[in-house]
């Protein structure tokens, strides 16, 4: 065991993005689940070895003066500013990350389209040598969402939904009698999502891909990252 890794998280966006953190069950969640980060800033996370979670990014977040809520346009998780346990609502871009295991040394990451999108991202390796991937979906595929799968705040799209979010059948989740890699095949907007981030998972069984590998002591995770 080592002393951990870091995850340095940078808002490169033109407004405030309040990431969220959730462990996966058994792990801890950093920070509390959330915080705030104004454009052009980053923020430092401590994970222990063997960590495994998702981090994903809250956007047009504001506190209601009235009720004193919390509430994200996109990615709100139960309307607070620290998630605390509770999952970002889709459509969000998602990093998912497994910091190795006890059986495997190895780090193994991606930038998930499968719940849909709401900002771009990247998850960059620092010093972990050759052969480690680029997680990302550094497009903004707000601009070309098709109409049916468009979330809007405000008359402002935000987000993209998946078709799975949109459809909710079997066929479009990859589960019932479509919950394995021979049945599980992209959408068409899995298609579209796949030719405009061919770095980013696009439906369940993208991982020949969509999952990085690596073994790095520290990973910078971008929002809005530099095209």
């Amino acid at each position: 065991m080592g002393d951990g890794i870091q995850l340095i998280i940078v808002n490169n966006c033109n407004e405030t993005v309040w990431p969220g953190i959730l462990g996966t069950a058994g792990h801890p969640t950093p920070n509390n689940g959330g915080f705030r980060l104004c454009s052009g800033e980053e923020a430092v996370l401590q994970l222990p070895d063997w960590w495994s979670g998702r981090i994903w990014g809250r956007q047009g977040c504001c506190s209601d003066q009235k009720t004193g809520k919390f509430y994200c346009q996109t990615g709100d998780c139960s309307g607070l500013l620290q998630c605390m346990g509770t999952g970002g609502i889709p459509p969000a871009t998602l990093v998912e990350m497994t910091l190795g295991t006890p059986k495997s040394p190895l780090h193994f990451y991606d930038v998930s389209l499968v719940d849909g999108f709401n900002l771009p991202v990247s998850m960059v390796p620092i010093g972990g040598g050759i052969g480690c991937g680029v997680a990302a979906c550094e497009a903004d595929l707000n601009v070309c969402c098709p109409s049916n799968l468009v979330v809007k705040r405000q008359g402002k799209v935000v987000g993209c939904k998946s078709a799975c979010l949109a459809s909710k059948s079997d066929r479009y989740c990859c589960t019932g009698g479509y919950a394995n890699p021979k049945m599980c095949k992209p959408t068409p907007f899995g298609h579209l999502f796949k030719a405009i981030c061919p770095r980013a998972y696009s439906y369940a069984y993208d991982e020949a891909t969509g999952l990085k590998t690596c073994r790095a002591p520290q990973y910078v995770i971008t929002f809005c990252p530099p095209k």
